[in-house]
């Protein structure tokens, strides 16, 4: 008797590749003031949680009802590396610290070997007994910069432990960065680009298209997120849910995911003017390029033209303006998020009405 072969595949057997794309929409537009972008503009938002697309919305109309809408202000912009320096001794690593910073001017330029965009901005370090970390700071211009800093911190070593006496390597990479990690370093100096987005919402418009009040949301954020994320131990970070919109456009715009862990470490600021609502979103550690690994795909493509990050600029102002347009979007999301926590069931109704529209489970 012969047997047919089982066309049943073999669970053994790797997944045949089929890419599945992330559901994506086009929110706004926005309107947004300030020197690294302005004007109104639609946002792209890859996610699965599809209620996010109408919570940014509504942060969006509000910023079209204020005359300067969204202000943004880029206060620095940095990417780092750490690397590791082994040393016999304490006494040796911290000799070894000192005749590094005295280099500096020399280092910089064992900086620019490596690449035409990276400049050395500063040196940082901490010693630990005979450990000895390093913390370099560089531009990069519109690329994001991680194999950028990489590759600069690679040149630095190699010339670190040709030239400075009594210390061997450690390692090209020794979490002082901070990398892709929630860290009190990143908060404290930055890493990426550090935002600021703030708007100023007259009264009649917290009343009527927030559906609260000022001083309701001034006062749930110091109790939730400052306080409440004070008791849970949070790092230099005091938000709702920065990391929903900041994934969102970072896959959409093709950036490295993973670094929203240092991303969505960010403080939320809200206070009551008279009636009228001041509220700002900083994020220090705003990693975002425009050039570089996965900017090129299709998609990506598209969005960061549509972005108007793809135009003739100076070196890093493609960047800076995403940067703007991804921080001015956080808030978005945020001062949504944020108006429906302060009346009583007004977030699970509308995430079960929009779920259910949607046909996902709830």
């Amino acid at each position: 008797m012969t047997t047919q072969p089982s066309t049943r595949p073999d669970p053994a057997a790797a997944p045949p590749d089929h890419p599945t794309p992330i559901p994506t929409r086009w929110i706004g537009p926005l309107r947004i003031t300030g020197t690294a972008a302005s004007g109104e503009l639609h946002v792209p938002l890859a996610t699965y949680e599809t209620p996010l697309w109408p919570s940014v919305a509504r942060g969006a109309r509000i910023s079209r009802l204020v005359d300067d809408g969204i202000k943004t202000t880029l206060l620095d912009e940095r990417m780092t590396r750490s690397v590791l320096l082994e040393a016999p001794d304490a006494e040796t690593a911290h000799t070894a610290a000192l005749t590094i910073h005295a280099q500096t001017e020399e280092l910089r330029a064992v900086t620019r070997q490596s690449s035409r965009f990276a400049e050395l901005l500063a040196i940082r370090h901490e010693t630990t007994g005979p450990l000895l970390f390093v913390r370099f700071e560089f531009s990069t211009g519109d690329a994001a910069g991680h194999n950028m800093a990489t590759l600069a911190a690679d040149h630095l070593l190699t010339h670190l432990l040709t030239h400075i006496p009594g210390v061997t390597y450690g390692s090209i990479s020794a979490n002082y960065c901070t990398d892709k990690k929630a860290t009190a370093v990143n908060g404290i100096l930055g890493r990426g680009k550090n935002v600021t987005a703030e708007i100023l919402i007259p009264q009649h418009l917290v009343t009527t298209r927030l559906r609260t009040t000022a001083g309701k949301v001034a006062r749930l954020n110091v109790h939730k997120n400052l306080i409440g994320t004070l008791l849970a131990g949070g790092i230099r970070s005091a938000n709702a849910h920065y990391a929903n919109m900041l994934l969102a456009i970072y896959l959409a715009t093709g950036q490295d995911a993973a670094n929203i862990v240092e991303g969505s470490q960010g403080i939320t600021y809200a206070d009551d003017r008279d009636g009228d609502l001041y509220f700002s979103c900083t994020l220090p550690n705003l990693i975002v390029g425009t050039v570089g690994n996965g900017k090129t795909l299709p998609a990506a493509e598209e969005a960061l033209t549509r972005l108007g990050c793809r135009e003739e600029r100076p070196t890093g102002d493609n960047a800076r303006r995403l940067a703007a347009i991804t921080a001015a979007t956080v808030l978005c999301g945020e001062l949504s998020l944020m108006a429906a926590q302060t009346n009583p069931g007004e977030l699970m109704q509308t995430h079960t009405r929009i779920e259910r529209h949607n046909g996902s489970p709830v």
